[in-house]
């Protein structure tokens, strides 16, 4: 298997229009009115995130909009997939079921964005949208009873067959408004442990290959929550990479200065969703601040740390109640209104 999308360039396609601290959402809403939760995703972000239900319907997890149109898988009580018939899945898209995902109940948030999108005429507004990696799915396949090759090549094209459709229908109802995809990858913080199914040589192909089934003016990119091997991660060419604010990623500083000399954007994960919700954005700020300083006495350029990040929660709201969703995502917007206040004068004093 290699890579379709050699150039790391090409994955960095329209980066600039996603930077300077703008605040973004990382996918899922707490909401089980699709409506209001397209409404919350326009209004509380800068950049409109195209939300998933997951609590409105199981079929809006992460795995159940992956399998949405592969026969012979399901979504179990416990939320994990399940196979119904070992002879249906298969790894070819033509063997995926016929039909726009936009019409499967497991994109009712999705749908629902494009529509109200249409009515407030979002069209020319940056959008932003993920969906689950093929390493994760893979490794959800894989354990749900499939081999391991037909696991990860059965979540190889899931994954590029559903980005380039709901790509195009983004397209088709906001053909003016940039687009940031970004995979969601929760396994990549096994990926180096012993015993893992797939080699990290794969798993960056993988990445990279999905990432690649995108147009070219698409910013593509990986998040995951946890704690991972950014070198592995920036080795599948992502334009923006999404991950919690962490004092554990001063180690990995050259890999992350050399991404932001090269244009590489950071969606930074400021305010925590799990464990306690901070009252203030102080101490999230200050944390953030803390880690660019370190970060810059390791040699980053500390000009490109603002103007190329953005920031978000630290992972989806949808286990949250709205009220508290509206208060993070409220949160990360006054630390994003700090690091924009920062990146504009900067650039006054440099005269950009």
């Amino acid at each position: 298997m290699s890579s379709v999308r050699t150039s790391t360039s090409m994955h960095r396609a329209g980066a600039a229009a996603f930077a300077d601290g703008a605040v973004v959402g990382c996918g899922s809403l707490p909401h089980r009115d699709p409506e209001a939760a397209a409404a919350f995703a326009m209004s509380e972000f800068d950049i409109a995130t195209i939300p998933s239900l997951p609590g409105r319907s199981q079929a809006e997890t992460m795995l159940g909009q992956a399998v949405a149109r592969v026969p012979g898988l399901a979504i179990a009580a416990d939320g994990m997939l399940e196979i119904t018939d070992r002879n249906a899945p298969g790894t070819d898209q033509g063997d995926l079921a016929a039909g726009s995902l936009l019409d499967a109940d497991a994109f009712v948030g999705f749908r629902s964005f494009l529509e109200l999108a249409g009515k407030v005429r979002l069209d020319g507004q940056r959008v932003k949208w993920q969906f689950i990696g093929p390493v994760t799915l893979g490794v959800a396949l894989e354990r749900a009873g499939l081999d391991r090759t037909a696991a990860f090549d059965l979540a190889s094209a899931c994954v590029r067959s559903s980005l380039i459709e709901l790509s195009a229908a983004v397209s088709a109802e906001l053909p003016h408004s940039p687009q940031m995809v970004v995979l969601d990858e929760p396994w990549l913080t096994e990926l180096m442990s012993p015993g893992f199914p797939i080699p990290p040589d794969e798993a960056i192909d993988r990445m990279s290959t999905a990432m690649a089934s995108l147009p070219t003016a698409t910013l593509t990119g990986v998040h995951c929550c946890g704690s991972f091997d950014v070198a592995t991660l920036l080795a599948s060419g992502p334009g923006v990479i999404s991950l919690p604010v962490s004092a554990n990623l001063v180690d990995w500083a050259g890999y992350i200065c050399r991404f932001i000399e090269q244009g590489g954007i950071i969606a930074w994960g400021v305010v925590p969703t799990d464990g306690p919700i901070p009252s203030l954005p102080d101490r999230s700020w200050r944390e953030l601040s803390d880690l660019w300083c370190a970060l810059v006495q390791r040699g980053c350029d500390p000009v490109k740390l603002r103007t190329n990040s953005l920031v978000s929660p630290q992972c989806g709201l949808g286990s949250h109640s709205v009220l508290l969703a509206r208060r993070i995502a409220r949160l990360t917007a006054d630390v994003g209104k700090r690091v924009q206040d920062q990146s504009s004068a900067t650039r006054f004093a440099l005269g950009a």
